[in-house]
């Protein structure tokens, strides 16, 4: 794949190289992002940071990656403080901020606006998420944390198994890797949800057709047994129809320190994309298991600054300038 002045709106666009390409990047990327030397790679360049549905993570980790190469941001955050509040098309919004910005980062709530803005954008665009739809920057991210913590105990993607547990049905971050789980090799998916919110049906297909073992259940006892890597999910309240409906399911499948240490071989990597719903209700990732060395998450949050310099770097054709671009970071020494 050249990624060269690519969209990225999808996992569905990578073949194995390409994953394999990103994630070797993104560790070239280390220093840059622990600040340990200065990059000047995007200095002059800017970031059109457009997210029409609330965002933490994804939307300061876009921002942060693309300051860490030198590059500038700037962001709309909201739709009710962008034009589109006052009836302009997502075509007219691409054309304008386009023209504004060398690259555009983009979450919208309907699946497909992204794709659709990037048909008139005349810069490149990422998907930061649409709707249920897919969040490919985050499946490259949690595949690079897969990658790095299987490392620790002599594993590889290959052969994994991994169990997806709460919202699959809602949950685009699932969706996503899933997608790009396939690309590798003799794969177990253990889904755990209940049975109104499992996995799409055209992914498990997808998963079948491919020759990867599947197997749903709603028991958290049996999904979780001898699995390397535990995915769990916040149940996706702003995607139902009433938060009446949301409530139905919150808090129903909770990882602890006890479910873990009773259901989970002690190898077991936990990860979650976050945010994690702390409230009482539901609680579907306790704070229990924090100091635990097998918690992926913050490290995982942390990986999203490493991959998305990777993905800036490759669609600028830039990733083999590095060296020639750093200088020393002097405030660090100070």
């Amino acid at each position: 794949m050249d990624f060269k002045g690519q969209h990225i709106l999808s996992v569905s666009q990578f073949d194995r190289p390409a994953v394999e390409k990103i994630i070797a990047v993104a560790d070239q990327m280390r220093p840059y992002a622990a600040r340990e030397k200065l990059s000047q790679l995007l200095s002059g360049a800017i970031l059109g940071n457009m997210f029409f549905e609330p965002s933490t993570r994804t939307r300061v980790s876009f921002g942060c990656a693309f300051n860490k190469l030198g590059g500038h941001v700037r962001e709309t955050v909201g739709i009710e403080n962008s034009a589109l509040a006052k009836g302009e098309s997502l075509k007219d919004t691409a054309m304008v901020i386009s023209g504004y910005s060398d690259v555009i980062v983009m979450r919208h709530p309907l699946e497909g606006s992204v794709a659709e803005f990037a048909k008139t954008s005349r810069v490149p665009v990422i998907n930061a998420g649409d709707g249920t739809n897919e969040h490919p920057s985050q499946a490259l991210l949690d595949l690079y944390t897969m990658s790095k913590e299987l490392e620790r105990f002599g594993s590889t993607v290959d052969g994994v198994h991994i169990a997806m547990v709460g919202d699959l049905q809602y949950g685009r971050t699932v969706h996503s890797l899933s997608k790009l789980l396939n690309l590798f090799n003799n794969v177990k998916f253990s889904f755990i949800s209940p049975s109104q919110l499992a996995m799409p049906a055209d992914i498990i297909k997808q998963l079948k057709d491919n020759g990867q073992e599947v197997i749903e259940t709603d028991h958290l006892e049996s999904g979780l047994k001898d699995v390397d890597i535990v995915y769990q999910t916040r149940i996706q309240e702003e995607r139902f129809p009433s938060k009446e409906q949301a409530d139905a399911f919150r808090g129903a499948f909770r990882i602890n320190r006890f479910s873990y240490s009773q259901f989970c071989k002690p190898s077991a990597v936990v990860m979650h994309p976050l945010p994690r719903d702390s409230r009482e209700d539901a609680n579907e990732l306790d704070t229990d298991l924090d100091q635990h060395p097998n918690l992926a998450i913050f490290r995982q949050a942390d990986n999203g600054v490493l991959v998305r310099m990777a993905l800036f770097a490759l669609i600028f054709g830039l990733e083999n300038k590095l060296a020639e671009t750093e200088t020393e970071c002097s405030w660090r020494s100070l």
